[in-house]
């Protein structure tokens, strides 16, 4: 519901947009390419226009998507208490991410990093940008057997209340040189 306020905006101020949604994280639907694509036009025939041409270019990718993921999404998002239940249960998974983000980022500080790591809390979703070089990234990994993605992308996701505090230590190490 937050998350839709930039594209409220931008409605609000008359902007024609497209919107790409993936569902496939949010309901675990890896593989099943399960979202939306929604348009805004300025009228019902640019709409059409818009259909037509989009229908040209979809139909050579796919003559019959998977539907199995699409109706998984749809009989939840239809029926209000199925929709509410997983609006909590989203809910729920970010103030743990939030959590340990709170916590990774309080280790960190305990430790005695020089670093300013507020943007870990700062940041929101799934990933975290740690802000670590490929260099810190790669000793994280061969030291400590941490792995994330060489731009210094953490999956925080991963990031648990048992392996927080060595997560932490392991950057800290990694970091401070």
């Amino acid at each position: 519901r937050k998350d839709a306020a930039a594209l409220r905006l931008f409605v609000e101020e008359g902007h024609n947009l497209a919107l790409v949604q993936s569902f496939s994280k949010n309901f675990g639907l890896y593989g099943q390419r399960v979202g939306a694509l929604s348009i805004v036009a300025d009228s019902e025939e640019e709409a059409k226009r818009v259909h037509s041409q989009l229908k040209v270019h979809i139909r050579p990718s796919y003559s019959n998507p998977p539907r199995h993921g699409a109706r998984i999404v749809t009989t939840i998002l239809k029926d209000d208490q199925l929709t509410e239940e997983f609006i909590e249960e989203c809910k729920g998974m970010a103030a743990r991410i939030n959590s340990m983000r709170t916590r990774l980022r309080g280790k960190l500080e305990e430790l005695g990093s020089t670093r300013d790591w507020s943007h870990i809390t700062k940041q929101i979703g799934m990933f975290a940008y740690s802000g670590m070089s490929k260099e810190e990234v790669e000793s994280l990994r061969d030291k400590h057997h941490i792995y994330c993605t060489l731009d210094g992308r953490i999956s925080m996701a991963g990031v648990t209340s048992k392996n927080v505090d060595y997560i932490a230590e392991s950057i800290y190490d990694v970091t401070e040189k």
